[in-house]
């Protein structure tokens, strides 16, 4: 009785996990589908969901009907075993009883432990293929490349779109058909070891037929397998090639084709032994395939290539070397790259600096981690708020074209106090982030602090930008579901002593309009007290998938996406912008640049609205096949670039990532000769800085300057090259942004017999200058840090500037200060507070920089110099405001208005001088 209760609770209690499960996976997938429909991307859920549970339904289908099928032909062998053995003598009479292999093996109980294993096994297969749906649609949607590869003569589009589905079916039959073998041998060693012969898997007849048909079907599909592998060599490496050399061309691929028909001729062996029972013959065609394999497959390829082709290689490899070279240029764009030569050891004069101070006026001074540092010090506001990342861009501000750096303020829950952490808080109540911080990337106050267009709450401006809708509910840190428009406020920004509410105006989220609805979201989310919070009523939303990363990767997980999403100021709001990449590891003759993938295209961007949670994918290289059939497979999901926003089209910039990727190939790849290739001749290598006190690599970096031969300046990405195994510069490679020469690459190189100087040789010449050296040593003596900033080598005309910025930070503080600017342009290196003093310093006076004037109002004339009077009516009240600021312990502020101070009161001693 025990007994029996007990396997009742195990039985109910399993069921009841098993019927909970299910009902999470229900409530999460109808959470999805309203999210999905939410953002109108319905459409794309279905086709998700279809292509995944339909491969998935199909392959345990079949998987299903193929092993209960071969475990109905052991069926009749076992039971007549089972019945055998129930048969015994005893005193010489044959007497038959019940046994309990009779019962064990009764027809109807084997039927359904074969149905029961069939139905096991099916379902944990269908796992082997899960994610595998979109390489069934990418084989239904193929594109063309127009490019064909020179071994097979097939378009790209074969080994990118279809290759991997038929490799796919492969691997899915081979282990289908390695499973059911399995099974199929353990039920026939059970039949021998109830016939008393354990151990004796083809003592019977039905075994040996059975497991010879298996083997027929297993190893004809060996010889479709050879057939695949000889695709695949394309994307192998051997030597110096990617991609099949001589030794795979005139070996390996010959050894696949003379191995399918050796997998065949076994095949046919193992079908003959069936009549003429030798087993003989199948050992010997067996045999023969792994001698086969041994020899063709692995001992003639590395002969060839030891004896013949290495002794020769340059000779024997360069055809293949041109290959390589073209496929590998053409995978990663770099066959579109415009080279010109840049001229060397020329010298600017001071008209023009002049004629280029758009460029010296925009060159980045602040690094992103200690401006990091610094914003969070000065705009953070409270503990809960926080500048995940620095980004930078370029806006047009009061007419002028200026580069900024710019971060997002938002509300990072982590950061509340124990106490505040209660559910209502964190699902009701903080539920946004607040504006933004935005500088200039070159100015400075006079405590050497970033001198803001755009900051403080509510946002406060000294610009024509503006923030109209500053609340950030879509980020990188928003990493927690809320619910708006409840009964509690919810806690919109400090003022003061005081905080102010708001209630969400948007249209994002998800109406909770029923209480099934919130039963639902209840296991979706894991949440029960989504069900008895009394402030969530009909008209309440749930945001879920808030953190960007997770919401369009969610929306399409067949992306590769860059690793710095950007924040943007668009008609006062702020939106998100983020590259997407298509990739594949299968483009022939292509060097991989993970290891994995050796083909990418930066071909969508994709834009997030930082209120609504909008998402929006705009196709940015409509001539890539790959985003193509994306399209195909997912229509509707994408729009044309001409359908975005002129206005956030303005923000569009070449990515880091990609440019990071083609600038590492074309290190290598800008060498078209094979025999130069070769030999690494011309290698070049990405060039080392001095930042902080570490040598570290040079990363790419945005500038505004005027390309050559243009006359306006422009956003680019720039990084400089060095010669393998040296230090001077030899080109520099630079990635366009702006307008109708967005996605442009030139590669602009120097004279060979001509010295240019590399970034660390200008680090060696600042360490050598004994004036610097002597400055540097002195403040870290004094408890502070000195921290090298990066080194922006900046083209301008026909020459070069060298810029470092140094930053001051004292031990006991996190804030630090950009304290000096060094300068090195030909003979010279110069080290002055600010960078219009240095360049004063080389190029004479007048050389300095023209600011921008700064008007009060949109439209505005600029103002005109204060009045003695006026300066010190604003000092004083900065000093007020100091006081007012340190007594309510708000010490950021307080150091920002000292600093303010400190700049008027500097402007007031020099207009009492005048």
């Amino acid at each position: 009785m025990y007994n029996k209760l007990r396997w009742s609770f195990i039985t109910f209690l399993g069921l009841a996990l098993i019927l909970l499960a299910i009902s999470v996976k229900s409530a999460q997938l109808y959470t999805d589908w309203l999210w999905f429909q939410a953002l109108s991307y319905q459409r794309v859920f279905m086709t998700i969901i279809v292509s995944e549970l339909g491969l998935r339904f199909a392959a345990s289908a079949a998987f299903f009907i193929l092993l209960f099928f071969n475990l109905l032909l052991t069926r009749g062998p076992l039971i007549k075993a089972s019945q055998r053995a129930a048969v015994f003598r005893e005193d010489n009479l044959v007497t038959i009883q019940a046994s309990p292999l009779s019962k064990l093996f009764n027809p109807r109980y084997l039927l359904a432990a074969y149905t029961a294993l069939s139905l096991i096994m099916a379902f944990l297969f269908s796992f082997t293929v899960a994610g595998d749906w979109v390489t069934l649609q990418k084989f239904l949607h193929p594109t063309s490349f127009g490019v064909l590869d020179p071994v097979f003569q097939r378009d790209i589009g074969f080994y990118v779109f279809q290759l991997p589905f038929y490799q796919f079916l492969y691997n899915v039959a081979s282990w289908t058909i390695l499973i059911i073998a399995f099974w199929v041998c353990v039920i026939y060693l059970l039949v021998s070891v109830v016939q008393g012969a354990p151990g004796q898997l083809l003592h019977s007849m039905a075994a040996r037929y059975h497991l010879s048909i298996l083997a027929v079907l297993f190893f004809s599909l060996k010889s479709v397998g050879y057939q695949l592998d000889q695709f695949a060599l394309l994307f192998t490496h051997h030597g110096a090639v990617w991609g099949p050399g001589y030794t795979a061309t005139h070996t390996t691929l010959l050894a696949y084709k003379v191995l399918t028909y050796v997998a065949l001729i076994c095949a046919l062996a193992i079908l003959v032994n069936l009549f003429l029972r030798r087993f003989k013959l199948i050992v010997y065609s067996i045999g023969f395939l792994v001698l086969a394999s041994v020899l063709l497959g692995g001992i003639y390829p590395i002969f060839v290539q030891r004896f013949i082709v290495t002794p020769n290689e340059i000779s024997m490899e360069t055809p293949y070397l041109e290959r390589n070279i073209e496929f590998t240029r053409k995978a990663y764009n770099l066959d579109a790259i415009e080279r010109s030569s840049f001229p060397a050891g020329k010298v600017l004069s001071l008209e023009e600096i002049r004629a280029n101070n758009d460029t010296v006026g925009n060159i980045r001074l602040w690094d992103w981690e200690p401006l990091q540092q610094t914003y969070s010090q000065l705009q953070e506001m409270r503990s809960y708020y926080q500048f995940k990342d620095i980004d930078v861009d370029r806006y047009l501000v009061d007419g002028h074209y200026r580069q900024v750096m710019l971060a997002a303020r938002e509300l990072n829950q982590e950061h509340l106090s124990s106490t505040a952490k209660t559910w209502v808080n964190q699902r009701l109540k903080y539920t946004h982030g607040y504006g933004i911080a935005m500088s200039p990337v070159n100015e400075l106050t006079g405590e050497g602090l970033p001198a803001f267009f755009l900051k403080d709450i509510p946002p406060a401006t000294t610009t024509d930008l503006k923030v109209t809708r500053p609340e950030i509910y879509y980020g990188e840190l928003t990493d927690n579901y809320v619910i708006v428009n409840t009964k509690t406020l919810e806690f919109d920004y400090p003022s003061g002593d005081e905080n102010v509410f708001s209630t969400y105006e948007g249209g994002g989220g998800v109406n909770l309009g029923s209480f099934l609805r919130r039963v639902m979201f209840a296991f979706s989310l894991g949440d029960y007290k989504l069900l008895l919070a009394s402030d969530v009523d009909n008209s309440s939303r749930i945001l879920y998938y808030r953190n960007i990363k997770q919401r369009v990767q969610k929306i399409a997980p067949f992306l590769d996406y860059d690793s710095d999403p950007y924040l943007v100021l668009s008609e006062g709001k702020l939106f998100w912008m983020w590259d997407a990449y298509t990739t594949t590891d299968k483009y022939p003759y292509s060097e991989p640049y993970n290891k994995v993938n050796n083909y990418i295209r930066n071909a969508v961007k994709v834009v997030i609205d930082a209120y609504t949670g909008n998402v929006v994918y705009y196709i940015s290289d409509p001539e890539d096949p790959v985003v193509i059939t994306y399209s195909k497979i997912f229509p509707g999901l994408f729009k044309t670039m001409e359908e975005m926003p002129g206005d956030l089209k303005q923000h569009i910039r070449y990515p880091v990532d990609l440019f990071s990727i083609q600038a590492n190939m074309y290190a290598v790849y800008h060498m078209e000769d094979p025999q130069v290739f070769y030999n690494k001749e011309d290698k070049w290598n990405l060039p080392t800085e001095l930042f902080g006190n570490e040598e570290k690599p040079m990363q790419p970096y945005y500038t505004i300057i005027k390309m050559p031969g243009e006359s306006k300046p422009e956003f680019v990405l720039i990084l400089p090259f060095t010669p393998q195994n040296k230090k001077n510069m030899i080109a520099w490679l630079a990635a366009r942004s702006d307008g109708a020469d967005y996605g442009k690459l030139l590669a602009y190189g120097f004279p060979k017999q001509e010295l240019v100087y590399g970034p660390m040789q200008i680090e060696a010449r600042v360490n050598q200058d004994t004036t610097i050296s002597q400055q540097l040593a002195l403040w870290d003596q004094r408890g502070s840090r000195v921290i090298r900033g990066n080194l922006l080598v900046i083209p301008i005309k026909d020459a070069l500037l060298y810029v470092e910025p140094l930053y001051l930070q004292a031990e006991q503080s996190k804030m630090p200060e950009l304290r000096r600017v060094i300068v090195a342009h030909g003979d010279m290196v110069v080290m002055e507070p600010t960078l219009e003093k240095a360049v004063e310093k080389i190029f004479g006076p007048g050389g300095g920089i023209q600011r921008p004037p700064v008007t009060a109002e949109p439209g505005a004339e600029p103002l005109s110099p204060a009045s003695v009077a006026e300066l010190a009516q604003k000092a004083n009240q900065l000093y007020d405001e100091a006081q007012n600021k340190l007594k309510a312990g708000d010490w950021s502020g307080y150091g920002e208005s000292l600093s303010n101070l400190k700049q008027t009161l500097t402007e007031l001693v020099n207009r009492a001088e005048q």
